[in-house]
């Protein structure tokens, strides 16, 4: 058995999901569009710079899902997919998903962004698994309480919620013949060392040029 690990944003995606939603509430009149652009690239450039303090980063991602009930914001994001994300779902994408589906590895997506807005794009590409930043949820009411729970899956965290979810199911990096992570991103270097098969999908400078270094395969999928 294999296991196929896929960063989504700017790697399965050819865009952000984060940046969309953002995008998507701005067109709704829910946040204010200056205020939401501005610390968008505030973030943005702290990311590609490698220095994004990921809790304030969710403190400002989170705080819109605490202001309105979960069926309006439910709702909301079958728009969003509609609308902001099967648009940026390329047939390379889905192609590279279904080879690794047909071949019966186990397959989850990895991501910082948090699940609400990345559970159904799993589904979207038919993988079983997500391990996504978790936004706190009462789940009396699906009431969002605006703060992470428990490791946000990003940079180092993402090798500590990998290794918990493989635990959960008896296995560990040992358990498999080949295993791959596909991503854009430098800030994905620590999960990328863990795996058998690390690819660089679109790669940023920095991804790009240590890629190179140590013999990484690259592709694209535009």
């Amino acid at each position: 058995m294999n296991l196929a690990l896929f960063d989504l944003d700017n790697t399965l995606l050819s865009g952000d999901s984060d940046f969309e939603w953002a995008q998507f509430l701005i067109s709704k009149g829910v946040v204010d569009r200056e205020l939401q652009e501005a610390k968008n690239i505030r973030f943005y450039e702290q990311y590609k710079a490698g220095t994004l303090d990921i809790y304030e980063f969710l403190t400002f991602q989170l705080a819109p899902l605490t202001r309105h009930p979960r069926a309006e914001l439910d709702a909301w994001h079958c728009e969003y997919m509609d609308r902001h994300i099967r648009p940026l779902i390329g047939e390379a994408a889905r192609a590279l998903v279904g080879r690794h589906l047909a071949n019966g590895d186990l397959c989850a997506i990895v991501t910082a962004t948090n699940s609400f807005v990345t559970g159904p794009i799993a589904r979207e590409f038919g993988i079983p698994h997500l391990i996504g930043t978790t936004p706190a949820v009462d789940m009396a009411n699906g009431a969002f309480s605006g703060g992470p729970r428990g490791t946000p899956s990003f940079r180092e965290g993402k090798i500590e919620r990998v290794e918990a979810w493989l635990e959960s199911l008896g296995l560990w990096w040992g358990s498999f013949d080949d295993s791959y992570f596909y991503s854009d991103s430098h800030n994905d270097l620590p999960l990328m060392g863990k795996v058998k098969s690390p690819v660089a999908v679109d790669p940023d400078d920095k991804l790009r040029s240590y890629s190179a270094e140590q013999g990484w395969k690259t592709i694209s999928l535009r």
